[in-house]
């Protein structure tokens, strides 16, 4: 039988949350870096995405073939090499700031921000190349006929369908990327996954409810995201 009284497990209880309200740790000053390293890199990754799927299925040979071994290397490259490659490389060795700079967390962001475009913009890629195969080919045939330019064909015509058949896809990249900032804190930036191992490491005697603190917050990052994108993948699916 315990020889703990009620007053003493509620003290105990308190003890356990007692951390949260001390202000050691800035919870959600790292979701909002979480949240910044997201919305960064995703708007890099469409836009690099959107260059390299118009390589892989552009006329020119070079382009072509540039965009093809892009996606093949960059896409089976762990992102933790990318983003160590990118501090290392770019930054240690050729002291590369983006943007000048001489806050390491600054820098850190930036470059992790880099890498994370660098891979995630692959998938995007493959996403949109598998959207243009959707669109028929007498489309692309009829507006060639009519004297427009391949990249006029590509942006006014292929690509506005294409975006639509592939909101799904993109919506799936895009809760993998919110993920993989974790992998940010390998090069020292302060999101989320970083405070939650300085966390568990020093309040060890709430190790289960850190966890779970932290796992929500990437639920609540990413549940709404997907619902939202999933409504809208079916608002403005083509139907064919």
């Amino acid at each position: 039988m315990s020889d703990e009284t009620p007053s003493d497990e509620a003290r105990a209880r308190e003890n356990v949350f007692d951390f949260l309200d001390s202000g050691q740790y800035d919870v959600l000053g790292a979701f909002w870096v979480t949240v910044q390293l997201t919305v960064y890199s995703a708007i890099g990754s469409l836009v690099w995405g959107t260059i390299l799927a118009a390589m892989r299925v552009s006329p020119v040979p070079l382009m072509r073939a540039f965009g093809t071994a892009y996606v093949n290397v960059v896409r089976n490259t762990p992102l933790t090499v990318i983003i160590l490659a990118a501090s290392l490389g770019l930054f240690q060795t050729l002291g590369i700031t983006l943007a000048g700079g001489s806050d390491f967390e600054t820098i850190g962001f930036r470059l992790a921000v880099l890498g994370l475009i660098a891979y995630h913009a692959t998938f995007v890629c493959e996403a949109l190349r598998s959207g243009i195969n959707t669109v028929p080919v007498g489309q692309a045939e009829a507006a060639r006929a009519l004297g427009l330019s391949f990249f006029q064909v590509l942006f006014l015509i292929i690509l506005p369908q294409a975006f639509r058949s592939v909101v799904a896809p993109l919506a799936n990249v895009l809760i993998a990327l919110t993920k993989n900032t974790t992998v940010a804190a390998a090069i020292g930036v302060a999101e989320a996954a970083a405070l939650m191992k300085t966390m568990i490491e020093y309040e060890s005697d709430a190790i289960f409810l850190v966890s779970a603190m932290f796992a929500f917050g990437f639920v609540v990052l990413t549940l709404p995201t997907g619902m939202l994108l999933g409504w809208v993948s079916k608002r403005v699916a083509v139907k064919r």
